[in-house]
């Protein structure tokens, strides 16, 4: 068991930290920085969301506004298996990245879920160019089998539009 899992499963038999959050969030920016994507996937609870609004309507109803991601945990995990390919043309041979997150803060807190927010920017370098994205995270948190798990993201980028990047290929 890792620091990281002691510090989660501790969080279990006490109300949840900001400090417990911070550890997951930066754990989280690890996984996704060193392409560890299946770790990465298996932070998810298997009912989870993935979500990224349209940069036009941040604050759209995921019900009924066009989303630029949302994903199921199947659906995650087919995004994991396509940006671990050769065929993810974007994304090979794959970029460097760097997540950044800052201001994490718990607005929230249940028995049962967390919900916290934190701010990011994050970095893809790739083929001599570097696009950056900016945004605010919403996240509610779950404790399953004593370890704290990630039920829902949503990354809603402050960018009006998405250019340079033109795109989002890399998971945010």
């Amino acid at each position: 068991m890792t620091t990281f899992d002691n510090a989660l499963t501790n969080a279990a038999a006490r109300d949840v930290s900001r400090s417990d959050v911070e550890d997951l969030l930066y754990y989280e920016a690890k996984l996704l920085d060193e392409w560890q994507l299946d770790q990465w996937a298996q932070l998810y609870t298997d009912d989870a969301e993935y979500l990224i609004p349209a940069n036009d309507l941040p604050d759209g109803d995921e019900k009924r506004d066009l989303l630029l991601v949302h994903d199921n945990k199947f659906r995650l995990l087919a995004r994991v298996d396509r940006l671990k390919s050769r065929k993810a043309h974007r994304e090979y041979p794959h970029a460097t990245t760097r997540h950044q997150v800052t201001n994490v803060r718990i607005e929230s807190q249940k028995p049962d879920e967390v919900c916290a927010t934190a701010y990011f920017t994050v970095w893809r370098f790739r083929e001599g160019r570097d696009d950056h994205y900016v945004g605010r995270y919403d996240y509610r948190l779950r404790r399953l089998d004593g370890i704290l798990k990630i039920r829902y993201k949503r990354a809603v980028m402050d960018m009006t539009v998405l250019r340079p990047a033109g795109a989002v290929s890399i998971i945010l």
